[in-house]
Protein backbone atom coordinates (compact mmCIF):
# COMPACT_ATOMS: atom_id res chain seq x y z
CA UNK A 1 0.00 0.00 0.00
CA UNK A 2 2.88 2.51 0.77
CA UNK A 3 4.65 1.69 -2.53
CA UNK A 4 0.77 2.47 -4.28
CA UNK A 5 1.29 5.64 -2.35
CA UNK A 6 4.51 6.63 -3.69
CA UNK A 7 3.56 6.30 -6.65
CA UNK A 8 -0.11 8.18 -7.02
CA UNK A 9 1.91 10.89 -5.01
CA UNK A 10 4.46 11.05 -8.15
CA UNK A 11 2.46 11.22 -10.62
CA UNK A 12 0.70 14.29 -8.69
CA UNK A 13 3.62 16.06 -8.17
CA UNK A 14 4.48 15.32 -12.02
CA UNK A 15 1.36 17.16 -12.85
CA UNK A 16 1.38 19.70 -10.53
CA UNK A 17 4.77 20.89 -11.64
CA UNK A 18 3.46 20.80 -15.59
CA UNK A 19 0.80 22.92 -14.69
CA UNK A 20 2.76 25.17 -12.86
CA UNK A 21 4.97 25.63 -15.05
CA UNK A 22 2.50 26.63 -18.55
CA UNK A 23 3.37 30.26 -19.52
CA UNK A 24 0.10 32.52 -19.24
CA UNK A 25 -1.84 34.73 -21.60
CA UNK A 26 -0.73 34.80 -25.84
CA UNK A 27 1.74 31.92 -26.12
CA UNK A 28 4.74 32.66 -29.02
CA UNK A 29 6.35 29.53 -30.67
CA UNK A 30 9.59 30.63 -29.25
CA UNK A 31 7.82 30.50 -26.22
CA UNK A 32 6.18 27.01 -26.50
CA UNK A 33 8.66 25.07 -27.97
CA UNK A 34 12.30 26.91 -26.12
CA UNK A 35 10.96 28.55 -23.20
CA UNK A 36 11.52 31.68 -23.77
CA UNK A 37 15.00 31.21 -24.80
CA UNK A 38 15.09 31.22 -20.24
CA UNK A 39 16.73 27.57 -19.19
CA UNK A 40 19.68 28.08 -17.04
CA UNK A 41 22.15 24.88 -16.36
CA UNK A 42 20.51 23.05 -13.61
CA UNK A 43 17.36 23.12 -15.72
CA UNK A 44 19.42 22.05 -18.87
CA UNK A 45 21.15 19.50 -16.98
CA UNK A 46 18.59 17.80 -15.42
CA UNK A 47 16.44 17.57 -18.13
CA UNK A 48 18.83 16.44 -20.92
CA UNK A 49 19.99 13.47 -18.69
CA UNK A 50 16.73 12.82 -17.91
CA UNK A 51 15.98 12.53 -21.45
CA UNK A 52 18.82 10.69 -21.92
CA UNK A 53 17.90 7.43 -19.08
CA UNK A 54 14.75 4.99 -20.26
CA UNK A 55 13.71 2.16 -18.69
CA UNK A 56 15.51 -0.52 -21.29
CA UNK A 57 18.60 0.51 -19.65
CA UNK A 58 17.44 -0.66 -16.07
CA UNK A 59 17.19 -4.26 -17.62
CA UNK A 60 18.93 -4.25 -20.78
CA UNK A 61 22.17 -2.59 -19.39
CA UNK A 62 22.08 -4.00 -16.30
CA UNK A 63 21.53 -7.52 -17.72
CA UNK A 64 24.37 -6.76 -20.11
CA UNK A 65 26.81 -5.73 -17.15
CA UNK A 66 25.56 -8.99 -15.32
CA UNK A 67 27.39 -10.68 -18.29
CA UNK A 68 30.41 -8.87 -19.60
CA UNK A 69 30.70 -6.12 -16.52
CA UNK A 70 32.42 -2.92 -16.87
CA UNK A 71 32.66 -2.54 -20.29
CA UNK A 72 28.90 -1.76 -20.43
CA UNK A 73 29.67 1.52 -18.47
CA UNK A 74 31.65 2.55 -22.66
CA UNK A 75 28.41 3.26 -23.25
CA UNK A 76 27.82 5.62 -20.83
CA UNK A 77 30.87 6.82 -19.80
CA UNK A 78 31.75 7.89 -23.58
CA UNK A 79 28.97 9.77 -23.94
CA UNK A 80 31.11 12.61 -22.87
CA UNK A 81 32.64 12.79 -26.14
CA UNK A 82 29.66 13.80 -27.55
CA UNK A 83 28.80 16.09 -24.74
CA UNK A 84 32.29 18.33 -25.05
CA UNK A 85 31.82 18.46 -28.70
CA UNK A 86 28.15 19.54 -27.99
CA UNK A 87 28.90 22.23 -25.84
CA UNK A 88 32.10 23.85 -27.27
CA UNK A 89 31.53 23.06 -31.12
CA UNK A 90 27.96 22.37 -32.19
CA UNK A 91 25.51 24.49 -29.55
CA UNK A 92 27.88 27.83 -30.22
CA UNK A 93 26.66 27.48 -33.77
CA UNK A 94 23.10 26.76 -32.90
CA UNK A 95 22.92 29.76 -30.65
CA UNK A 96 25.15 31.77 -32.77
CA UNK A 97 22.16 31.68 -35.56
CA UNK A 98 19.32 31.69 -32.77
CA UNK A 99 17.22 28.23 -34.36
CA UNK A 100 14.94 26.57 -33.43
CA UNK A 101 15.32 23.43 -34.52
CA UNK A 102 18.74 22.23 -35.91
CA UNK A 103 16.87 21.49 -39.79
CA UNK A 104 17.32 25.34 -39.83
CA UNK A 105 20.99 25.19 -39.34
CA UNK A 106 21.42 22.37 -42.15
CA UNK A 107 19.37 24.83 -44.19
CA UNK A 108 21.86 27.39 -44.17
CA UNK A 109 24.97 24.87 -44.83
CA UNK A 110 23.83 22.18 -47.13
CA UNK A 111 20.38 23.52 -48.99
CA UNK A 112 16.34 22.75 -48.29
CA UNK A 113 16.64 19.32 -49.93
CA UNK A 114 18.87 18.25 -47.37
CA UNK A 115 17.29 19.98 -44.73
CA UNK A 116 14.19 18.32 -45.55
CA UNK A 117 15.48 15.18 -45.38
CA UNK A 118 16.86 15.31 -41.87
CA UNK A 119 13.75 16.80 -40.63
CA UNK A 120 11.30 14.34 -42.17
CA UNK A 121 13.67 11.57 -40.96
CA UNK A 122 13.87 12.44 -38.06
CA UNK A 123 10.14 13.00 -37.41
CA UNK A 124 9.49 9.35 -38.60
CA UNK A 125 12.03 8.04 -36.37
CA UNK A 126 10.40 10.11 -33.24
CA UNK A 127 6.97 9.55 -34.22
CA UNK A 128 7.14 5.44 -34.49
CA UNK A 129 10.57 3.98 -32.88
CA UNK A 130 11.88 5.98 -30.66
CA UNK A 131 8.31 6.75 -28.59
CA UNK A 132 6.92 3.38 -29.21
CA UNK A 133 10.18 1.69 -28.06
CA UNK A 134 10.37 3.82 -24.61
CA UNK A 135 6.58 3.35 -23.90
CA UNK A 136 7.17 -0.53 -24.24
CA UNK A 137 10.04 -0.75 -22.49
CA UNK A 138 9.34 1.24 -19.43
CA UNK A 139 5.75 -0.70 -19.41
CA UNK A 140 7.17 -3.94 -19.78
CA UNK A 141 9.96 -3.08 -17.50
CA UNK A 142 7.34 -1.98 -14.35
CA UNK A 143 5.43 -4.96 -14.85
CA UNK A 144 8.30 -7.77 -14.73
CA UNK A 145 9.51 -6.33 -11.70
CA UNK A 146 6.32 -4.74 -10.24
CA UNK A 147 3.38 -7.32 -11.72
CA UNK A 148 2.07 -8.16 -8.52
CA UNK A 149 1.45 -4.55 -7.51
CA UNK A 150 0.45 -3.98 -11.62
CA UNK A 151 -2.02 -6.73 -11.45
CA UNK A 152 -4.73 -4.23 -10.09
CA UNK A 153 -5.20 -2.88 -13.13
CA UNK A 154 -6.00 -6.20 -15.51
CA UNK A 155 -5.14 -9.73 -14.71
CA UNK A 156 -4.05 -10.95 -17.43
CA UNK A 157 -0.38 -9.20 -18.16
CA UNK A 158 -0.74 -8.66 -21.82
CA UNK A 159 -3.81 -6.32 -21.26
CA UNK A 160 -2.31 -4.79 -18.43
CA UNK A 161 0.96 -3.77 -19.67
CA UNK A 162 -1.38 -2.07 -23.12
CA UNK A 163 -3.34 -0.22 -20.92
CA UNK A 164 0.52 0.95 -19.24
CA UNK A 165 1.51 1.71 -22.36
CA UNK A 166 -1.81 3.56 -23.12
CA UNK A 167 -2.00 5.86 -19.87
CA UNK A 168 1.88 6.15 -19.78
CA UNK A 169 1.36 7.60 -23.13
CA UNK A 170 -0.89 9.51 -22.70
CA UNK A 171 -0.20 11.70 -19.37
CA UNK A 172 3.03 12.75 -20.94
CA UNK A 173 0.96 13.45 -24.29
CA UNK A 174 -1.23 15.79 -22.14
CA UNK A 175 0.72 17.77 -19.96
CA UNK A 176 3.81 18.61 -22.73
CA UNK A 177 0.73 19.48 -25.36
CA UNK A 178 -0.40 21.93 -22.24
CA UNK A 179 2.84 22.91 -21.48
CA UNK A 180 5.41 22.75 -24.33
CA UNK A 181 9.12 22.98 -23.00
CA UNK A 182 8.63 24.58 -19.82
CA UNK A 183 6.35 21.95 -18.92
CA UNK A 184 8.84 19.13 -20.00
CA UNK A 185 11.57 20.47 -18.16
CA UNK A 186 9.74 21.37 -15.30
CA UNK A 187 8.63 17.66 -15.08
CA UNK A 188 12.39 16.24 -16.23
CA UNK A 189 13.84 17.38 -13.11
CA UNK A 190 11.43 15.68 -10.62
CA UNK A 191 11.64 12.84 -13.11
CA UNK A 192 15.48 12.78 -12.88
CA UNK A 193 15.48 13.20 -9.49
CA UNK A 194 13.20 10.13 -8.71
CA UNK A 195 15.34 8.06 -11.41
CA UNK A 196 18.51 9.11 -9.27
CA UNK A 197 16.96 7.85 -5.67
CA UNK A 198 16.03 4.57 -7.66
CA UNK A 199 18.63 3.88 -8.44
CA UNK A 200 21.22 5.03 -6.16
CA UNK A 201 18.73 2.67 -3.74
CA UNK A 202 19.40 -0.37 -5.91
CA UNK A 203 23.04 0.20 -5.90
CA UNK A 204 23.64 0.91 -2.07
CA UNK A 205 21.53 -2.27 -1.79
CA UNK A 206 23.15 -4.43 -4.06
CA UNK A 207 26.56 -3.09 -2.20
CA UNK A 208 25.71 -4.13 0.74
CA UNK A 209 24.87 -7.70 -0.12
CA UNK A 210 27.90 -7.70 -1.91
CA UNK A 211 29.76 -7.27 0.79
CA UNK A 212 31.17 -3.90 0.23
CA UNK A 213 32.63 -2.07 -2.87
CA UNK A 214 36.25 -3.52 -2.27
CA UNK A 215 34.79 -7.04 -2.92
CA UNK A 216 33.93 -6.30 -6.49
CA UNK A 217 37.63 -6.58 -6.80
CA UNK A 218 37.98 -9.39 -4.97
CA UNK A 219 35.20 -11.95 -6.17
CA UNK A 220 34.19 -10.45 -9.63
CA UNK A 221 37.68 -9.21 -11.05
CA UNK A 222 37.51 -10.50 -14.59
CA UNK A 223 34.00 -7.47 -14.80
CA UNK A 224 36.12 -4.92 -13.90
CA UNK A 225 37.24 -3.77 -17.30
CA UNK A 226 36.13 -1.47 -19.65
CA UNK A 227 37.67 -2.99 -22.77
CA UNK A 228 36.61 -6.36 -24.20
CA UNK A 229 38.94 -8.66 -26.32
CA UNK A 230 38.60 -7.13 -30.13
CA UNK A 231 36.95 -10.16 -31.69
CA UNK A 232 34.44 -10.13 -28.53
CA UNK A 233 30.91 -10.16 -30.12
CA UNK A 234 28.97 -7.41 -28.37
CA UNK A 235 31.79 -4.80 -27.01
CA UNK A 236 34.35 -5.65 -28.84
CA UNK A 237 36.99 -2.59 -27.58
CA UNK A 238 36.95 -0.71 -31.01
CA UNK A 239 33.71 0.08 -30.78
CA UNK A 240 34.31 2.58 -28.99
CA UNK A 241 35.30 4.24 -32.29
CA UNK A 242 31.74 4.12 -33.89
CA UNK A 243 30.39 5.28 -30.23
CA UNK A 244 32.40 8.24 -30.66
CA UNK A 245 30.79 8.91 -33.91
CA UNK A 246 27.29 8.24 -33.36
CA UNK A 247 27.56 9.95 -29.69
CA UNK A 248 27.39 13.04 -32.38
CA UNK A 249 24.27 12.09 -33.77
CA UNK A 250 23.02 11.81 -30.05
CA UNK A 251 24.19 14.73 -28.21
CA UNK A 252 25.09 17.25 -31.25
CA UNK A 253 22.21 16.93 -33.91
CA UNK A 254 19.48 15.00 -31.76
CA UNK A 255 16.44 17.83 -31.43
CA UNK A 256 15.19 16.13 -28.76
CA UNK A 257 18.43 16.58 -26.50
CA UNK A 258 19.72 19.47 -27.86
CA UNK A 259 16.11 21.64 -27.68
CA UNK A 260 17.05 22.50 -24.14
CA UNK A 261 20.45 23.74 -25.06
CA UNK A 262 18.95 25.70 -27.66
CA UNK A 263 16.51 26.82 -25.11
CA UNK A 264 19.76 27.88 -22.95
CA UNK A 265 19.34 32.00 -21.72
CA UNK A 266 23.08 32.25 -23.32
CA UNK A 267 25.82 30.32 -24.11
CA UNK A 268 27.76 30.17 -20.98
CA UNK A 269 24.45 28.69 -19.41
CA UNK A 270 23.88 26.00 -22.62
CA UNK A 271 27.68 25.07 -22.15
CA UNK A 272 27.83 24.53 -18.05
CA UNK A 273 24.59 22.41 -18.30
CA UNK A 274 25.93 20.44 -21.03
CA UNK A 275 28.80 19.05 -19.01
CA UNK A 276 26.84 19.15 -15.53
CA UNK A 277 24.82 16.72 -17.50
CA UNK A 278 28.07 14.84 -18.47
CA UNK A 279 29.13 14.27 -14.78
CA UNK A 280 25.27 12.98 -14.30
CA UNK A 281 26.33 10.47 -16.60
CA UNK A 282 29.31 9.46 -14.55
CA UNK A 283 26.98 8.73 -11.72
CA UNK A 284 24.10 6.91 -14.05
CA UNK A 285 26.73 4.42 -15.43
CA UNK A 286 27.76 3.57 -12.01
CA UNK A 287 24.13 3.37 -10.76
CA UNK A 288 22.91 1.27 -13.74
CA UNK A 289 26.14 -1.07 -14.51
CA UNK A 290 27.67 -1.81 -10.91
CA UNK A 291 24.41 -3.46 -9.35
CA UNK A 292 24.62 -5.95 -12.01
CA UNK A 293 27.97 -7.04 -11.49
CA UNK A 294 27.35 -6.74 -7.73
CA UNK A 295 24.90 -9.98 -8.47
CA UNK A 296 27.99 -12.20 -9.97
CA UNK A 297 29.41 -11.83 -6.95
CA UNK A 298 26.59 -11.89 -4.46
CA UNK A 299 25.12 -15.25 -6.35
CA UNK A 300 28.63 -16.84 -6.80
CA UNK A 301 27.84 -20.22 -8.99
CA UNK A 302 24.23 -20.13 -8.93
CA UNK A 303 23.49 -17.55 -11.27
CA UNK A 304 20.70 -16.02 -13.43
CA UNK A 305 19.19 -18.37 -15.78
CA UNK A 306 18.06 -14.72 -18.13
CA UNK A 307 20.61 -11.70 -16.94
CA UNK A 308 18.02 -9.69 -17.86
CA UNK A 309 16.33 -10.44 -14.59
CA UNK A 310 19.34 -9.28 -12.95
CA UNK A 311 17.44 -5.89 -11.99
CA UNK A 312 13.99 -7.43 -11.14
CA UNK A 313 15.95 -9.61 -8.79
CA UNK A 314 17.89 -7.25 -6.81
CA UNK A 315 14.38 -4.93 -6.27
CA UNK A 316 12.07 -8.14 -5.58
CA UNK A 317 14.57 -10.10 -3.16
CA UNK A 318 16.29 -7.43 -1.44
CA UNK A 319 14.31 -3.64 -1.36
CA UNK A 320 11.94 -3.24 1.56
CA UNK A 321 8.29 -1.46 1.40
CA UNK A 322 8.80 1.55 0.19
CA UNK A 323 12.04 1.37 -1.75
CA UNK A 324 9.90 -0.60 -4.10
CA UNK A 325 7.82 2.11 -4.72
CA UNK A 326 10.83 4.36 -5.20
CA UNK A 327 12.25 2.04 -7.78
CA UNK A 328 8.49 1.80 -9.70
CA UNK A 329 8.42 5.50 -9.84
CA UNK A 330 11.92 6.00 -11.44
CA UNK A 331 10.89 3.41 -13.95
CA UNK A 332 7.59 5.52 -14.85
CA UNK A 333 10.28 8.79 -14.55
CA UNK A 334 12.30 7.05 -16.79
CA UNK A 335 9.79 6.59 -19.36
CA UNK A 336 7.80 9.73 -19.18
CA UNK A 337 11.04 11.92 -19.24
CA UNK A 338 11.95 10.65 -22.80
CA UNK A 339 8.73 10.60 -24.32
CA UNK A 340 7.66 14.33 -23.32
CA UNK A 341 10.86 15.51 -25.00
CA UNK A 342 10.44 13.45 -28.16
CA UNK A 343 6.69 14.86 -28.50
CA UNK A 344 7.53 18.42 -27.87
CA UNK A 345 10.62 18.14 -29.97
CA UNK A 346 8.67 15.99 -33.17
CA UNK A 347 6.11 18.84 -32.55
CA UNK A 348 8.68 21.75 -32.89
CA UNK A 349 10.23 19.76 -36.11
CA UNK A 350 6.93 19.48 -37.18
CA UNK A 351 5.34 22.83 -36.85
CA UNK A 352 8.29 24.88 -37.76
CA UNK A 353 9.93 23.32 -40.66
CA UNK A 354 7.40 21.80 -42.05
CA UNK A 355 4.06 23.16 -41.27
CA UNK A 356 5.38 26.60 -41.80
CA UNK A 357 8.06 26.17 -43.96
CA UNK A 358 6.37 24.20 -46.59
CA UNK A 359 2.68 24.08 -45.65
CA UNK A 360 1.52 27.49 -44.65
CA UNK A 361 4.73 29.88 -44.76
CA UNK A 362 2.79 32.95 -43.62
CA UNK A 363 1.31 31.34 -40.25
CA UNK A 364 1.33 33.49 -37.72
CA UNK A 365 2.72 31.74 -34.37
CA UNK A 366 -1.03 30.95 -32.39
CA UNK A 367 -1.11 28.47 -35.76
CA UNK A 368 2.49 27.38 -35.49
CA UNK A 369 1.98 26.34 -31.90
CA UNK A 370 -1.51 24.76 -32.59
CA UNK A 371 0.35 22.84 -35.60
CA UNK A 372 2.80 21.37 -32.71
CA UNK A 373 -0.41 20.25 -30.91
CA UNK A 374 -1.72 18.29 -33.45
CA UNK A 375 1.50 16.74 -34.18
CA UNK A 376 1.65 15.66 -30.33
CA UNK A 377 -1.48 13.82 -30.36
CA UNK A 378 -0.64 11.97 -33.72
CA UNK A 379 2.47 10.94 -32.26
CA UNK A 380 0.89 9.88 -29.26
CA UNK A 381 -1.30 7.81 -31.42
CA UNK A 382 1.72 6.41 -33.37
CA UNK A 383 3.82 5.72 -30.59
CA UNK A 384 1.07 3.83 -28.66
CA UNK A 385 0.45 1.77 -31.33
CA UNK A 386 4.12 0.60 -32.39
CA UNK A 387 4.69 0.02 -28.42
CA UNK A 388 1.46 -2.04 -28.44
CA UNK A 389 3.09 -3.69 -31.82
CA UNK A 390 6.27 -4.04 -30.30
CA UNK A 391 4.28 -5.77 -27.45
CA UNK A 392 3.12 -8.28 -28.98
CA UNK A 393 6.13 -9.21 -31.16
CA UNK A 394 7.61 -9.88 -27.58
CA UNK A 395 4.80 -11.98 -26.07
CA UNK A 396 4.91 -13.95 -29.40
CA UNK A 397 8.63 -14.59 -29.08
CA UNK A 398 9.67 -14.28 -25.71
CA UNK A 399 13.31 -14.86 -26.54
CA UNK A 400 13.56 -12.28 -29.48
CA UNK A 401 16.45 -9.70 -28.98
CA UNK A 402 14.33 -6.99 -31.01
CA UNK A 403 16.54 -4.12 -29.31
CA UNK A 404 19.46 -4.99 -31.30
CA UNK A 405 17.29 -4.71 -34.62
CA UNK A 406 15.61 -0.89 -33.25
CA UNK A 407 18.91 -0.02 -32.31
CA UNK A 408 20.35 -1.19 -36.28
CA UNK A 409 17.17 0.22 -37.20
CA UNK A 410 18.14 3.80 -36.25
CA UNK A 411 21.47 3.77 -36.86
CA UNK A 412 20.22 3.37 -40.84
CA UNK A 413 19.48 6.89 -40.61
CA UNK A 414 21.47 8.04 -37.63
CA UNK A 415 24.59 7.32 -39.55
CA UNK A 416 23.11 9.92 -42.63
CA UNK A 417 22.36 12.25 -39.76
CA UNK A 418 25.99 12.29 -38.21
CA UNK A 419 27.92 12.74 -41.92
CA UNK A 420 25.24 15.81 -42.52
CA UNK A 421 25.95 17.77 -39.32
CA UNK A 422 29.72 16.96 -39.97
CA UNK A 423 29.91 18.00 -43.20
CA UNK A 424 27.34 21.05 -42.24
CA UNK A 425 30.07 22.08 -39.61
CA UNK A 426 33.17 20.84 -40.03
CA UNK A 427 33.48 21.09 -44.13
CA UNK A 428 34.07 25.23 -45.08
CA UNK A 429 31.92 25.02 -48.43
CA UNK A 430 30.11 21.30 -48.60
CA UNK A 431 28.28 21.09 -51.77
CA UNK A 432 24.21 20.42 -51.54
CA UNK A 433 23.79 18.19 -54.41
CA UNK A 434 26.46 16.03 -53.21
CA UNK A 435 25.52 16.21 -49.75
CA UNK A 436 21.79 15.17 -50.95
CA UNK A 437 23.15 12.28 -52.41
CA UNK A 438 25.80 11.30 -49.33
CA UNK A 439 22.44 11.10 -47.17
CA UNK A 440 21.08 8.42 -49.16
CA UNK A 441 24.53 6.60 -50.26
CA UNK A 442 25.08 5.82 -46.42
CA UNK A 443 21.48 4.33 -45.95
CA UNK A 444 22.97 2.48 -48.85
CA UNK A 445 26.07 1.69 -47.53
CA UNK A 446 24.40 -0.17 -44.35
CA UNK A 447 22.94 -2.64 -46.64
CA UNK A 448 26.51 -3.05 -48.53
CA UNK A 449 28.69 -3.38 -45.23
CA UNK A 450 25.88 -5.89 -43.76
CA UNK A 451 25.85 -7.90 -46.58
CA UNK A 452 29.96 -7.91 -47.28
CA UNK A 453 30.77 -8.50 -43.48
CA UNK A 454 27.97 -10.13 -41.65
CA UNK A 455 29.86 -10.61 -38.89
CA UNK A 456 30.94 -6.80 -38.42
CA UNK A 457 29.54 -5.83 -34.47
CA UNK A 458 26.92 -2.98 -35.86
CA UNK A 459 29.44 -0.28 -33.79
CA UNK A 460 32.17 -1.01 -36.16
CA UNK A 461 29.99 -0.88 -39.10
CA UNK A 462 28.74 2.32 -38.35
CA UNK A 463 31.82 4.09 -37.75
CA UNK A 464 33.15 2.85 -41.38
CA UNK A 465 29.57 3.95 -43.12
CA UNK A 466 29.77 7.61 -41.41
CA UNK A 467 33.21 7.90 -42.89
CA UNK A 468 32.84 6.83 -46.00
CA UNK A 469 29.35 9.20 -45.99
CA UNK A 470 31.39 11.92 -44.99
CA UNK A 471 34.44 11.68 -47.53
CA UNK A 472 31.89 11.16 -50.06
CA UNK A 473 30.82 15.17 -49.47
CA UNK A 474 34.59 16.14 -48.48
CA UNK A 475 36.23 14.51 -51.99
CA UNK A 476 33.03 15.66 -54.10
CA UNK A 477 32.84 19.02 -52.46
CA UNK A 478 36.71 19.77 -53.13
CA UNK A 479 36.07 22.05 -50.23
CA UNK A 480 38.91 22.21 -47.01
CA UNK A 481 38.24 22.24 -43.88
CA UNK A 482 37.08 24.84 -41.41
CA UNK A 483 39.48 25.91 -39.05
CA UNK A 484 39.64 24.76 -35.22
CA UNK A 485 39.94 28.10 -33.76
CA UNK A 486 36.84 29.27 -35.96
CA UNK A 487 34.93 26.21 -34.32
CA UNK A 488 36.08 26.08 -30.45
CA UNK A 489 33.86 28.56 -28.63
CA UNK A 490 34.21 28.00 -25.12
CA UNK A 491 32.20 31.33 -22.96
CA UNK A 492 35.00 32.06 -20.69
CA UNK A 493 38.42 30.45 -19.76
CA UNK A 494 36.79 28.43 -16.50
CA UNK A 495 34.73 26.93 -18.66
CA UNK A 496 37.33 25.80 -21.34
CA UNK A 497 39.42 24.23 -17.75
CA UNK A 498 36.37 22.49 -17.23
CA UNK A 499 35.98 20.93 -20.40
CA UNK A 500 39.85 20.29 -20.55
CA UNK A 501 39.12 18.37 -16.75
CA UNK A 502 36.42 16.32 -17.97
CA UNK A 503 37.80 15.13 -20.97
CA UNK A 504 40.77 14.52 -18.58
CA UNK A 505 38.51 12.02 -16.25
CA UNK A 506 37.54 10.30 -19.50
CA UNK A 507 41.16 9.33 -20.86
CA UNK A 508 41.88 8.43 -16.97
CA UNK A 509 39.01 6.01 -16.19
CA UNK A 510 40.06 4.01 -19.57
CA UNK A 511 43.74 4.04 -18.14
CA UNK A 512 42.67 2.89 -14.85
CA UNK A 513 40.04 0.56 -15.56
CA UNK A 514 41.90 -0.69 -19.09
Amino acid sequence: MVDLVLVLVYFAAVMIAAISGRQKGEVTSEDYFLSSRSLKWPSIAFSTIATNVQGYQFLGMMGSAYLYGLAQASLEINAIQGILLAAFIFVPLYLKEKVVTITQFIKTRLGKKVALAYSLSNIFLFSTITIGAALFWGAYAADIVFGEYLALIHEDRLTRITILIFILGLFSAIYTYLGGLSAVVKTDVIQFLILFAGGITVLFIAIHHLGGWSQLYQKTPELMHLHLPADHEKLPWPHIFGLFLLNINYWCANQSVVQRSLAAKNLKQAQIGLMVGGLMKYAMAIIIVVPGIALVGILGSKGLGDPDMAFPYLVNTYLPIGAKGLVLCALFASLMSTVDSTFNSLATLWSIDIYKGYLKKDAPDKEVVKAGKRAILFAFISGVTIGVVLLYLKFSDPDAAFTHTLNELRYYINCAIVVLICAAVFLFAPKHKVAFLAFFATIALQFVFKAAFPEMNYFIRAMWVIVCGFLIIALGSMTKFTSWKELFNPASKKITQFGIGMLASLVLLHIIFH
